[in-house]
Order: structure tokens, then C-alpha cells, then sequence
């Protein structure tokens, strides 16, 4: 295999790769937090730098071109700002509060159509993004036993908080240093490694693992791959594990509906649901009570989140929501209101008008990966982060996660950048070829 294929060529891909690489670095700075804001604003700027310099002596592939995918982005997010600043005039909070609230905007919302827009306006390989996250990767496994070790010889769960918290963040846990932690819910130890809680761990495992299936080297898919997995298994998050099956399940039918065995099985699958519909209600219903009881105390306290947040979001601001984020009662442990569920959050803090700003980009996002799947190898690694992100949007908010799974978006915007390549071209063309021979030698046959 050719190692010089996975080198860094350019600017953003030397920069992205360091910042995947030095993760582990950073966080022991608790760095990690500020690190994607940077960078992303940083490559913001080169864009703008290379599209205002560019001239026909440009080459191709350093020129910046315009995408309708990362365009709705910018545009949701936007909406999204707007839906902020109306919300906390809506609710007359100070001046001071919008500022704040704006800047947060800049590190969290925004982010997602930046990285977006960087993948999709500058030349960014998947395999480089691939081999970086299994470098991570490797670096993470060689940690993990030592992360185990340490609650068996009793060895401080947190370290510290870094001074960078100064700067501004949501909270401290967003800069802090741990090897471990112990939830409210079970005395047994849970493994959070760079995130800053254990289930966002495991989604962040989610995110790298659909990177590392992104390289062509088995032994590096294998150490990625491995990675992940262990970091899914000793997160303990329930919503990892069941994305590990489903999204690679869903991106397989999904970007094979050109292909007549998907029909067959899906009509196979149909079918036999039809039939069997009142046995797999009770199946479903009691998994459900299987997920549920695994962590009771914290389902329920996602579900009074999910209640309080709806049920003030119809009755005090349905359209443009509260405008800030409000610490909740006792019974929910005075988590933030919405925190844990990306469409609730949504409508507590920006109302109907945030919801749909988020829902629009990416059920475009959506319908082109799926057409996009089903001919370019980049796509479908896009169409699995965009399940994946869909998917924890139900169990995470996805705004102040960000800066931890910001080299999925990448991947995204480097398959908004591709062009649409039916799959029924081929098939076309060659339908047209032997239809346009038969003519010509009917023609010369009649002659």
C-alpha cells in the first residue's frame, strides 16, 4: 500500500490532520473545546481568501466553487441565529444574554454548516480524514487499558478542570481532564475518554468508525474498527450499541435501491412484517422495556427533559422559543431543559422556527446522499454520518457536540462536492449504443 496516498498535500488536509491526530494532546489541555472553532473559522477564512484570489490560471482543484447542499446549511443556520436574537427579545433578555448566546451560536449551530461547507469548498480526501481517525484510533486503544485499570486501584476519576474554561464554554465538564466517572444512576464506573460525557463517547465512536471504514488498508480498518467498538462497549451507552447495527443495516438498503435483490428483500421483509405485525408489536414493546430498564433512572430523567420542554415550548413560545437554555427542576437532576434530545432542545430554545431550520438542511442533506449512495463510495460514508447524526438527535443535542464529531461533516461536505452520477447511465448508454447499431444496419440492409 502506498503510505504517500495518506500524506497531507495541502494546507486544510495538514491542518485537519494534525487537529485529528493531537486529540489526545489537546484534551489533556482540555483544549478540545476551542480546537474545531478554530479551525473551522480559520478554513472559513481560506476559502474566502482563495475565492476572492481565484482567476482562470487558478488549477481546478484549488478553485472554490459554490454547492447547493452546503448553501441550505448556511441558510439553516442562519435561521437559526435569527430564531435566537427574536427569541430572547421576545423574552426581553439583556443585550448582554444575546451577545453571549450569538457567540455560542459561532461555536456550536454554525460549526455544522462550516465543516459542511469545508469539506464540500476545499480539497479534502476521505482517506486522509480515514487514516488520521485511525491514528486516533490506535492511540486510543493503547490508552484503554489504563483508562480500565484505574477505578480497580482506586486512582482519582478527574484530574482537573484546564483554565481555558475562562474563555467560555456551556460548563466545566466541556474542559475537564478524567479517567473515569460514576453516574447518579449506577455506582459502576463508565468511560467518557475525550467526550465529555460517556454516551457522547459513543457517538463519537460511531462517527470515527464510519471514518475508518473509509481506508483501504485492512490492518487500519481493523484497528479503527476495534477502536470504536471498545469504546462503545465500556461508554455503556445504550444508543451507541444499537447504532453500530443500525446504521450500517440502513446505509446498505439505502444505497443499494438500484439493485434488484433490495427489491426482493425489502418486498420479502414487507411481507412476512404484514403478517407477523401483532407478534413484532410485542417484540418492539418489550425491547423497549429492556432499553428502558438498563438505565432507569436515566430514561426516565430524559423522558420528564423531554415532557417539561415540550409542554412549555406549546404553551409560552411555540414560534420563536425561549431564546436561552433554562437549568430544570429537581426531579430531572436540574439538567438543562431539552438537553438531551436535539428536537426538544430545539423547540424550547428557538421554537418552530429552529426546528424547521434544522429539518430542512438535513432532509436535503438526505434525499442527496441516498441519490448520491448509490454510485460513489464517499457518499455512502456521508449517508452513514447523516444517520448517525439523525439517529442521536433523539439522544444528544447535537449543538454542543460539535466540536467533537466536526470530522464527520467533513465527510458530508466532501459528498456534497461530488456530482450526480445516475445509476441507470450505464445501462442507458449502452441501450442506446446497440439501439443506434441496429438502426445503421437496417438502413444499410434496406439500401
Amino acid at each position: 500500500m502506498d503510505t504517500s496516498a495518506y500524506t497531507p498535500q495541502n494546507l486544510e488536509e495538514r491542518l485537519i490532520w494534525k487537529a485529528i491526530t493531537g486529540t489526545w494532546v489537546v484534551y489533556l489541555f482540555g483544549g478540545l473545546y476551542l480546537l474545531a472553532p478554530l479551525v473551522g473559522w480559520y478554513l472559513v477564512c481560506v476559502i474566502l481568501w482563495r475565492a476572492y484570489t481565484q482567476n482562470e490560471l487558478t488549477p481546478s482543484r484549488q478553485r472554490v466553487r459554490v454547492f447547493i447542499g452546503p448553501l441550505i446549511w448556511i441558510a439553516g443556520m442562519l435561521v437559526l441565529l435569527l430564531a435566537l436574537i427574536l427569541g430572547h427579545i421576545d423574552f426581553n433578555l439583556p443585550v448582554s444574554q444575546i451577545t453571549k448566546s450569538s457567540i455560542g451560536w459561532v461555536k456550536g449551530w454554525a460549526l455544522i454548516a462550516v465543516f459542511i461547507t469545508i469539506g464540500a469548498c476545499l480539497d479534502i480526501r476521505p482517506r486522509v480524514l480515514a487514516r488520521a481517525g485511525n491514528l486516533l484510533a490506535l492511540q486510543t486503544l493503547c490508552l484503554i487499558p489504563i483508562f480500565q485499570i484505574a477505578p480497580l486501584i482506586h486512582l482519582p476519576g478527574h484530574f482537573y478542570v484546564s483554565p481555558l474554561f475562562m474563555l467560555g464554554g456551556p460548563g466545566p465538564e466541556f474542559f475537564s481532564v478524567d479517567l473515569y466517572s460514576v453516574g447518579y444512576d449506577s455506582p459502576n464506573a463508565r468511560w467518557s475518554f475525550f467526550s465529555p460525557w460517556a454516551p457522547a463517547a459513543g457517538m463519537v465512536a460511531n462517527v470515527y468508525l464510519i471514518l475508518a471504514l473509509q481506508d483501504r488498508s485492512l490492518k487500519w480498518r481493523i484497528i479503527g474498527i476495534g477502536s470504536c467498538f471498545c469504546i462503545c462497549w465500556t461508554s455503556q451507552s445504550r444508543l451507541a450499541l444499537i447504532a453500530l447495527v443500525a446504521v450500517p443495516a440502513l446505509t446498505s438498503a439505502l444505497s443499494g435501491l438500484t439493485r434488484p435483490r433490495v427489491f426482493l428483500a425489502s418486498a420479502f421483509v414487507t411481507t412476512t412484517a404484514g403478517l407477523m405485525i401483532e407478534q413484532l408489536n410485542d417484540l418492539m414493546d418489550a425491547a423497549n422495556a429492556k432499553f428502558v430498564a438498563a438505565r432507569a433512572a436515566s430514561s426516565r430523567v430524559r423522558a420528564t427533559l423531554g415532557r417539561i420542554a415540550w409542554q412549555r415550548w406549546q404553551d409560552e413560545a411555540p414560534i420563536f422559543g425561549h431564546g436561552a437554555v433554562e437549568r430544570g427542576p429537581h426531579i430531572v437532576e436540574y439538567m438543562p431543559i431539552g438537553s438531551h434530545h436535539t428536537w426538544y432542545g430545539l423547540l424550547f430554545v428557538k421554537g418552530a422556527v429552529g426546528f424547521a431550520a434544522l429539518a430542512v438542511p438535513m432532509f436535503a442533506s438526505f434525499v442527496e446522499l441516498i441519490m448520491k449512495a448509490q454510485t460513489s463510495r464517499t457518499a455512502r460514508g456521508g449517508l452513514a454520518m447523516m444517520l448517525t447524526l439523525l439517529l442521536y438527535t433523539f439522544g444528544e443535542n447535537l449543538e454542543i457536540l460539535v466540536y467533537q464529531f466536526w470530522p464527520g461533516l467533513l465527510l458530508i461536505g466532501r459528498a456534497s462536492r461530488q456530482h450526480f452520477h445516475s445509476p441507470f447511465g450505464k445501462a442507458f448508454q449502452s441501450l442506446t449504443h446497440s439501439g443506434a447499431a441496429s438502426y445503421e444496419h437496417n438502413q444499410q440492409f434496406h439500401a
